[in-house]
């Protein structure tokens, strides 16, 4: 591309970036006075911004194309990244896991409630995106109704509460069961059904699960929702609210630790291999010998399972639940958290969960353009890193000749 059509597209660019943010970088309603401030600079600062970042983006896009266009044929195989090659290195991963390891759990010592409150959300992000991970990242199924499972995790924990004073333990496993029940009723019917067809399906399924808990007020209590859920206990020690919470944080570690080592375990079992072979051809998975409906039943049920384990603890967490906490935004941020990671990868997805969770949080001194700058960042994130944070490194195969010997 010619360097006067880039500045005519970067132009462009600017000049649509200004009408898309018009209403919140120039307009400004002042409620008190009734009248609106028109603050055109705004709009100059957004036209100069967006056409620099273009210039830049071609830039290091172009560099790009000429340098995959000089590799040979050796260097264009798959590359480790650098985080892949810390994994590989077991001195260099050993390092790493005992300074992760003394920073985690020393954590909530040198900070307030409100941040171990924070990264508690975000490890239970973390758990939830490596759950749908297994269903969209390894098998290839785009469940859009992920937070339905979720939601009947949170529910069982409520109710059973509410009515029946069952603790947060004893309903553990009962919320990740009937949420992995929910898997395979789901499962059962879209099981012909991919791509966005499955997709219009499980959304039309969480959505059906948020109505039901919002109209059936006699079973759910509807919008008002169910409150005074009994936090986790300690061998039945009452535990005041900042102890409380440092308590679901070193939870909720013991909780991602273990989902990792089974998730890690199923990625390279015979039935991850499954997985991975539905993902990547359905016909060819099923000439193999591959059964592609207990496949897919085994990869919704597992999903959901973690999801709702995760609901149980939301429960306990906020010690309220109500429909509006599971709404489609849900599923579609838990979606990003898997896309944005890496699919199919473990790290990718951890840096995934910690990226979209925090930075809402850490963006708040940017005020009311916090939400614009984040999603400045999901569309830069996207354009240099499209197969996400960090990608799943595929297995290649390769022939090499030998040389013979003649032997006399």
């Amino acid at each position: 591309m010619s360097g006067l059509k880039v500045i005519k597209k970067a132009l462009l660019t600017s000049l649509w970036f200004v009408f898309l943010t018009f209403p919140i970088m120039v307009i400004k309603v002042d409620p008190v006075e009734r009248i609106i401030r028109w603050r055109w600079q705004n709009s100059l600062y957004v036209a100069l911004g967006t056409f620099c970042v273009y210039l830049l983006a071609q830039f290091i896009l172009q560099r790009k194309i000429k340098k995959l266009e000089s590799q040979t044929e050796q260097d264009s195989l798959p590359k480790e990244s650098v985080i892949h090659r810390i994994l590989a290195n077991p001195k260099q991963r050993n390092l790493l896991i005992v300074a992760l390891s003394a920073v985690i759990l020393a954590f909530p010592l040198f900070s307030s409630s409100y941040q171990t409150n924070v990264m508690i959300t975000a490890l239970m992000y973390v758990v939830l995106g490596l759950g749908l991970n297994i269903v969209v990242g390894m098998a290839g199924l785009l469940d859009l109704g992920y937070v339905a499972f979720y939601a009947v995790g949170a529910y069982s924990y409520a109710l059973l509460n509410h009515h029946f004073q069952l603790g947060f333990w004893a309903v553990l496993p009962i919320g990740g069961g009937l949420a992995a029940l929910f898997g395979i009723l789901l499962g059962f019917p879209v099981l012909r059904l991919r791509g966005d067809y499955l997709a219009i399906v499980t959304l039309g399924f969480g959505e059906i699960i948020r109505l039901i808990l919002e109209n059936w007020s006699e079973f759910s209590k509807g919008p008002s929702g169910i409150s005074n859920i009994s936090r986790p206990g300690l061998f039945g020690i009452e535990l005041s609210l900042d102890s409380a919470i440092i308590y679901l944080y070193y939870l909720m570690i013991l909780f991602v630790i273990v989902t990792i080592f089974i998730v890690n375990r199923l990625q390279d079992s015979r039935l991850g291999r499954a997985w991975i072979a539905l993902r990547e051809d359905e016909i060819a998975c099923q000439a193999m010998g591959i059964d592609k409906r207990k496949t897919k039943l085994v990869a919704f049920s597992l999903g959901a399972f973690w999801a709702g384990i995760i609901g149980v603890v939301f429960a306990a967490k906020t010690t309220f639940v109500n429909p509006a906490s599971f709404t489609f935004l849900e599923s579609a941020i838990i979606l990003s958290i898997v896309v944005l990671g890496g699919m199919g990868s473990i790290v990718g997805v951890i840096f995934g969960a910690m990226i979209l969770i925090l930075l809402p949080e850490y963006l708040r001194a940017l005020s009311e353009y916090r939400m614009l700058a984040f999603g400045a960042i999901l569309v830069a994130m996207m354009v240099f890193r499209p197969q996400g944070l960090i990608s799943n490194i595929r297995r290649t195969y390769r022939f090499e000749k030998t040389h013979s010997l003649n032997v006399k």
